[in-house]
């Protein structure tokens, strides 16, 4: 098979090459995955600079999100789940790559009417959103939502649960193109937050569109970028403000005595560690997904704007994703591989 192998650290996506290595058998315990689409993320980046906190061995295929379809099934299992030719997605180490062996917990069906190249995208962002809007701070009609880089993949995410759950939105983000795109999504009112007046633009729709303590701000803050400290500026009194990660590239701190005087709750989400500390939630947090899929209400946020074809595209897409090119989920449509080896 072909794959993007690190076997040294790189300075960055650009230096990586695609090798040919041997196709992993069929195990006893996992299946064998033929990916169509994969997808990107931050953590990609770093893990391939030997910066992230999770390094597996050397040498190793980079990528984790990917969607495909069955190509062999657990040879130890009398009762698979599914089937050779199932469309799948999921996570593992390895996604860069025309085939990836993964364990039954860490796949899923991809959604009927889906393409690959949404499902790509969907195993981190959608659950990441829907745990911590639904599940950490209880989102629900009547709440007004602020969503941090709400172009971005968990963004879009969290602005489409929001809205399906019966909030106002208002999206942050840092050009007019993603400020445009959140509003696609469904986003009611959009900001720029590289302007340092956005807290009082907040408050300035707040004032003017809500009532009783709602004047005063927001009920949620969804943040993925680190920016909770200036957002305690224009909540509302017993809002619940979302950790969500530290895009920015630095762990802000807070001035608690804001938290205090708006009997405010800082509320981090950690959904990685759910499958070991909750597993029962996972369930139900992918249920209310799927629910919202089935209903309409949850759409793919694959980058559209570009389009990356084939492992070779893997440095370019990660690249333009470091680089805050892009919007949505950046996904690389490795299906073009299957042409190339026709060739």
């Amino acid at each position: 098979m072909r794959a993007v192998q690190v076997s040294e650290y790189v300075k960055g996506p650009l230096d990586l090459k695609v090798s040919t290595i041997p196709t992993p058998a069929p195990a006893a315990d996992k299946y064998l995955i033929e990916i169509h689409s994969a997808g990107t993320n931050f953590f990609d980046i770093l893990q391939i600079q030997g910066k992230y906190q999770h390094q597996p061995p050397l040498p190793w295929v980079g990528g984790s999100e990917f969607a495909g379809t069955i190509a062999a099934v657990p040879s130890a299992s009398s009762s698979p789940k599914f089937k050779v030719g199932d469309r799948v997605f999921g996570a593992i180490q390895g996604a860069y790559a025309t085939h990836v062996l993964a364990p039954e917990a860490s796949l899923l069906p991809v959604p009927q009417g889906w393409s690959f190249e949404d499902a790509a995208g969907l195993f981190v962002t959608a659950p990441t959103s829907y745990g911590a809007l639904v599940h950490r701070a209880g989102v629900k009609a009547g709440d007004w939502v602020l969503v941090h880089a709400a172009a971005g993949g968990v963004g879009l995410a969290a602005v489409q649960i929001a809205k399906a759950k019966g909030a106002t939105v208002i999206a942050t983000a840092g050009t007019q193109r993603k400020r445009d795109i959140a509003k696609e999504f469904g986003a009611d009112y959009v900001i720029d937050y590289t302007d340092k007046a956005w807290p009082e633009e907040v408050k300035k729709l707040c004032a003017a569109k809500r009532e009783g303590n709602g004047k005063a701000g927001v009920d949620i803050v969804y943040d993925p970028v680190g920016m909770i400290d200036t957002s305690l500026k224009c909540v509302a009194w017993n809002a619940r403000l979302l950790v969500i990660g530290f895009a920015a590239g630095k762990i802000e701190k807070v001035a608690l005595n804001r938290v205090l005087l708006k009997n405010v709750s800082l509320v981090g989400i950690h959904w990685g560690q759910y499958a070991r500390f909750e597993t029962e939630t996972v369930g139900e947090v992918w249920k209310g997904i799927f629910g919202l899929v089935a209903k309409g209400q949850f759409r793919g946020t694959a980058f559209k704007d570009e389009s990356f074809v084939g492992l070779e595209s893997v440095p370019r897409a990660l690249q333009a994703l470091g680089g805050r090119e892009t919007w949505g989920k950046v996904v690389v449509n490795v299906v073009g591989e299957k042409a190339k080896s026709r060739l």
